[in-house]
């Protein structure tokens, strides 16, 4: 019993310290990474040896670094998507034609991210089959392309928007717990083919690099929860309501902006305030318009095709009526979803019209939403240049009660409290919280890229609630949930007003109870594998002098089978002959 003991576990130790080669699972790879279909083509990394050259080397450094850009940039235009469209109409501005760039550019970055992640997994798995590197030529100059993209876009995109990049921080409030457990995960499988190459390779220094660079980069991985803030890892019972949802310009992903159908389905959804923008026509009509032209939103190309660069207030109501303001959101599709309305929602969307201040405000005082809209001056040569804000205080007094109007103007704001001191006085600005107080502020709309706890905090206390503005991702609203904003404006309020409860949520104690588990886990797998790597080497370098048998797994064991079926056929072939001549000696 113990000598049968001993022979398994002998068996045991004798398939560990066995270094296995999958044949086609390595001619795959070699296949693919650099064209090495033929086996004559692949060399295998000698102990002692460099898993590849100076070239390759430099040519893995490269491919590492383009990994780590596209999939940076990717990231940040992913978390960019709450603003794609006005991405869109900035290059309509610019270039005068629409096209949606922000999702042809998401794909290209994608595109560009698979490739070079496809790369880098069929490096690593060679590296971990024991294989020397060796990477074709078109695949290099495709790591350069990949490179020079992720740069070009990163520069291009910094100079025109760097707001962005606040947004970029503002999302790892809410990805940076589960973006440092995919980390480690992924700094936990590379143990194998670091240990591997670590234990195998003589050189000090090329073993301290090794070792240096993989401890560096998983040591800042485990301290990266030190750093980490978010308003959504708070202690249970402390999350305020969810934000009140005010309907951006309607609900533009479900009918044209700025429409009277865009802001019935803004009710629709459940949306607890409506914006806009208001401009004043030629002969005196407020009305809804975001641009300063009507070439975006309606078919003025067609109507007054010699007028398409004139200001919008620069036309009379009578004009402004014939125009579409509907047709536009077909051709375009600004949000995608143009495809989902019904039949008769088409045929709605397709015929609206240019919506006046008193249609809106009608609206609002029906359904008892709060408003809240920018105000527009005429420009020079207009006949309400001067009278513009007094000519929108009459319909506001005739349509609607003050009190639902959050009043964003700054313009005379000291007058229109006289005129009318019901209007709850919005302020665009973060300005100081005595000004604000001496401004009887009682509301800020801010864009989103400010929020911040303790400043929306310290607001309250004043009772000053805060708005933010444009946030139709969950991801966002689910960060100004936790930071406890009062209100948010939104493009997807039919989106926003399903959410129960924020993306992320957790408790302090509980969140570090997942951070030390995983980095525990971590450590000990990593140190078993190193443990395993160097017992492995030690006991093949001592077996076999430093020459190291293969198995050539399932190819081996067939040929194994193979020649042992031969040797049994041919015993049975030998036996049968000297029966043969045994009976013919006997006759």
């Amino acid at each position: 019993m113990a000598s049968t003991l001993s022979l398994q576990l002998r068996g045991f130790r004798a398939k560990l310290l066995r270094r296995y080669e999958h044949r086609p699972f390595v001619w795959c790879l070699s296949g693919l990474y650099g064209c090495q279909w033929r086996r004559s083509q692949r060399n295998n990394a000698e102990p002692g040896d460099c898993c590849c050259n100076k070239l390759e080397g430099a040519s893995f450094a490269l491919l590492t670094a383009a990994f780590c850009l596209t999939l940076v940039f990717l990231y940040f235009w992913v978390q960019a998507k709450n603003d794609y469209n006005d991405f869109d109409w900035f290059n309509f501005g610019s270039l005068g034609f629409w096209f949606p760039w922000s999702v042809v550019l998401l794909l290209v970055a994608a595109g560009f991210f698979t490739y070079v992640t496809v790369l880098t997994l069929l490096a690593v798995c060679l590296l971990s089959e024991g294989q020397k590197l060796y990477l074709h030529w078109s695949h290099k100059i495709g790591i350069l392309v990949s490179l020079m993209f992720s740069i070009a876009a990163t520069a291009v995109l910094s100079d025109l928007w760097s707001e962005e990049w606040t947004t970029l921080l503002l999302s790892f409030q809410i990805s940076a717990p589960f973006l440092h457990v995919g980390g480690v995960l992924l700094m936990t499988s590379l143990a194998w083919p670091v240990a591997l190459h670590f234990f195998r390779v003589n050189s000090r220094v090329k073993r301290g690099l090794i070792l240096g660079v993989y401890l560096t980069v998983l040591s800042a991985l485990y301290l990266v929860p030190l750093g980490l803030y978010s308003p959504c890892i708070k202690e249970e019972g402390t999350l305020g309501p969810a934000p009140a949802l005010i309907g951006h310009r309607g609900a533009p992903m479900l009918a044209p902006e700025n429409t009277l159908m865009s802001f019935e389905k803004a009710v629709e959804a459940g949306s607890d305030g409506l914006e806009t923008d208001v401009t004043i026509s030629f002969d005196g009509v407020p009305f809804l318009m975001h641009d300063r032209t009507l070439r975006r939103t309606t078919n003025i190309h067609e109507v007054f095709p010699n007028q398409t660069n004139t200001p919008a207030a620069m036309f009379t109501w009578s004009e402004l009526e014939s125009l579409n303001a509907g047709s536009w959101f077909f051709s375009h599709n600004p949000f995608g979803t143009a495809s989902s309305l019904g039949a008769e929602d088409r045929r709605r969307a397709g015929n609206q019209s240019v919506c006046s201040l008193q249609a809106f405000l009608q609206l609002a005082a029906q359904t008892n939403k709060v408003v809240i809209f920018d105000l527009y001056r005429p420009p020079m040569g207009h006949p309400y240049q001067d009278s513009w804000i007094n000519r929108t205080l009459e319909v506001v007094q005739s349509t609607i009660r003050s009190s639902q109007v959050l009043w964003l103007p700054s313009d005379l704001r000291y007058l229109v409290q006289e005129l009318d001191p019901e209007l709850q006085q919005t302020s665009g600005s973060r300005l100081p919280l005595e000004e604000l107080q001496s401004q009887n502020i009682v509301k800020l709309n801010l864009h989103y890229s400010s929020m911040s706890a303790q400043l929306i905090s310290e607001y309250a206390a004043a009772n000053i609630t805060t708005n933010l503005y444009v946030i139709s991702q969950p991801w966002l609203y689910s960060l100004a949930w936790c930071a406890g904003v009062h209100s948010v404006a939104s493009n997807s309020p039919q989106l926003l007003s399903t959410m129960s409860s924020p993306l992320f949520l957790m408790s302090p104690a509980d969140y570090k109870l997942m951070w030390i588990l995983t980095d525990l886990l971590s450590l000990l797998l990593i140190f078993v594998i190193f443990f395993f790597h160097r017992w492995r080497e030690r006991g093949l370098a001592f077996s076999s002098g430093n020459k190291i048998p293969l198995d050539n797994s399932t190819y081996s064991k067939f040929k194994a089978e193979m020649s042992d079926i031969w040797s049994v056929t041919s015993a049975n072939s030998q036996h049968e002959k000297t029966a043969n001549l045994a009976t013919v000696t006997e006759h």
